[in-house]
């Protein structure tokens, strides 16, 4: 590699680190918060993607199991600075959160009690509920380009607010996509078409005695192999394997350990780096870590080389197509979901409408001065732990 290829590799490497600590380490709201600063980050503000490249790398992330904006963040560094790239805007990502987490983590099993971030979340949901609304008028004006595909989001979004899950929700939209540039094409060409089939993928310490690492790591990567879906769903499948068939946590440790991976920033799968710690320590909260994130950078390295044959082929482009908009009909539910809960009163809806005035005004400003601005005065409205 010549000298100029490898200073730019390594200029661009330093961008990466330098841009996900920072994500990882003031990124509140959960996923869908994270793909709306990544894409203000990397589309509106640097342009190392456009906006189809980025919507074709969040429908690619729906597409497998795991954290799906650490898979986007991962996927960024890739399209951005090839493999070295793609670990290294990954572990940037997580290793921020998860240092928090850790150090919640700490607190809690020393002083038996989680520390006061509901005043700070309080402030932080209003701002991030109207960053997400940005980000999602900025994608769904590249992404719904026609008729059909804006009638077949407000079909996802319908079918998810009466309770389909999101796979169900992503895997027909996929299909009718399909089906229908199958059916434009038979009619045009007025002969049978073949094409692309889609790819299937498929507070008190407890003791540590009574298992050893090695489980526990196996525990979270099995986790991190097959999770789809929200936090909802990673609270399942804790309850189930830890709490019910293990007994390694109890009810209360969980629930707690839930709430400090949603209300600390990063990715919300940082919850198991708080359960590896209460069960095994540091040692515990670093294997637990890896477990539950390693399968994400797998799945990336392993999809990442095809999605440009993807999108050259017609059929293939159609799926995504039609995942990429159920993509943003999902992030539109649960933004409407969180709006709902974060809004409440009179100061929250001052915080969210100042925050949209700046971001009209200001549109290069960073989000993540105004995530900060609302914690703050969320912080000096008195709110404490419930």
């Amino acid at each position: 590699m010549a000298s100029s290829d490898r200073d730019l590799r390594s200029a661009r490497l330093r961008e990466l680190a330098l841009l996900f600590l920072r994500l990882g380490s003031t990124a509140f709201g959960g996923p869908a918060a994270h793909i709306a600063l990544m894409e203000e980050e990397v589309v509106q503000r640097r342009g190392w993607l456009s906006r189809e490249r980025f919507l074709d790398l969040l429908g690619a992330a729906n597409l497998i199991p795991g954290p799906n904006s650490t898979e986007v963040a991962i996927h960024i560094g890739h399209a951005r600075a090839g493999w070295p790239g793609l670990v290294v805007a990954g572990v940037s990502f997580i290793a921020p959160a998860a240092a928090i987490v850790t150090a919640c983590a700490w607190a809690y099993v020393r002083f038996g009690a989680l520390p006061a971030f509901a005043g700070f979340l309080y402030g932080v949901k209003p701002v991030v509920i109207v960053i997400v609304a940005q980000a999602l008028w900025r994608l769904g004006r590249t992404a719904i380009r026609s008729v059909w595909l804006g009638a077949l989001a407000l079909a996802a979004a319908a079918a998810n607010a009466f309770g389909a899950g999101e796979i169900g929700v992503l895997a027909a939209s996929a299909g009718l996509s399909v089906f229908v540039k199958l059916g434009r094409e038979h009619a045009r060409r007025a002969a049978p078409l073949t094409g692309m089939g889609a790819l299937g993928v498929g507070a008190t310490s407890v003791s540590s005695a009574a298992f050893g690492l090695w489980p526990l790591f196996f525990f979270f990567a099995k986790v991190g192999s097959v999770l789809f879906g929200s936090g909802y769903v990673l609270l399942a499948f804790l309850r189930s394997g830890l709490v019910e068939q293990r007994g390694w946590l109890t009810e209360a440790q969980l629930l707690d350990a839930v709430a400090v991976g949603q209300v600390t920033p990063g990715p919300l799968f940082t919850t198991a780096t708080f359960v590896g710690y209460v069960i095994a320590g540091p040692a515990g909260a670093a294997v637990a870590t890896l477990g539950i994130f390693l399968p994400a950078f797998v799945f990336v390295a392993a999809s990442a080389p095809f999605l440009p044959r993807l999108r050259e082929s017609p059929t293939a482009g159609a799926l995504l197509d039609g995942v990429n908009a159920a993509s943003l009909a999902l992030m539109a539910v649960v933004t409407a979901q969180l709006a709902r809960a974060a809004i409440v009163d009179p100061l929250g809806l001052a915080l969210a409408a100042a925050a949209g005035v700046a971001l009209l005004a200001r549109p290069r400003w960073s989000s993540a001065w105004l995530v900060f601005a609302g914690g703050v005065i969320g912080l000096l409205s008195g709110r404490v732990w419930p």
